[in-house]
């Protein structure tokens, strides 16, 4: 398959190698290659919904979300003249509204700004409703919300605007996203 030059293809450069063991128990949904061609479509959507902006903010929560928005920020420069930023959302995704949501950044501000929260899977959408915390007391322009997976099962009013891909699962299913490392790319199912 011959690729466009101007697209950046982010399955050149990594190779998936994770063994048979490591996913015995778990279901594969998506592998290395789906999940890039998924954060190039996200990327995309990003910035066909702000092309009117000079820049945009990423901000990711903390562990896998933070992870997804450098790689779409990595995306977005290939072919977009967004200015872009990031900052990492600090949330116990455990507990919340326990917890005090703090913005860790430096130098970003974000007055009429564009800030899109990333994470990795929407469930009940309780994590993205408490990381909305910090935004609320600024005057930013626009609030989006970015994620690889939207589960649909949604405890609080929280809608993805770009999603990578929609599944459908039982309450007592997890999903598990792996793209901390290059060679390990992978969205499972157990």
């Amino acid at each position: 398959m011959q690729l466009d030059p101007y697209f950046y293809d982010l399955t050149t450069s990594l190779s998936p190698t994770m063994s048979n063991e490591a996913i015995s128990d778990k279901s594969q949904i998506l592998n290395h290659r789906q999940i890039c061609q998924k954060i190039r479509r996200m990327a995309f959507q990003l910035y066909e919904q702000n092309f009117d902006h000079t820049s945009i903010i990423l901000a990711g929560v903390n562990g896998m979300g933070e992870r997804l928005a450098q790689l779409l920020e990595e995306e977005l420069k290939l072919f977009s003249p967004l200015k872009i930023q990031k900052l990492t959302i600090a949330i116990d995704k455990q507990a919340p509204s326990q917890d005090q949501v703090q913005l860790q950044h430096t130098g970003v501000d974000l007055n009429e700004q564009v800030v899109v929260i990333v994470d990795d899977v929407l469930h009940t959408g309780r994590t993205i409703a408490y990381s909305m915390k910090p935004f609320l007391n600024t005057r930013i322009e626009k609030l989006q919300l970015a994620v690889l997976v939207d589960r649909n099962h949604r405890s609080f009013p929280v809608s993805p605007d770009v999603a990578g891909y929609e599944l459908s699962t039982t309450i007592n299913q997890h999903v598990e996203v792996t793209i901390d490392q290059p060679e390990n790319f992978g969205v499972f199912l157990f």
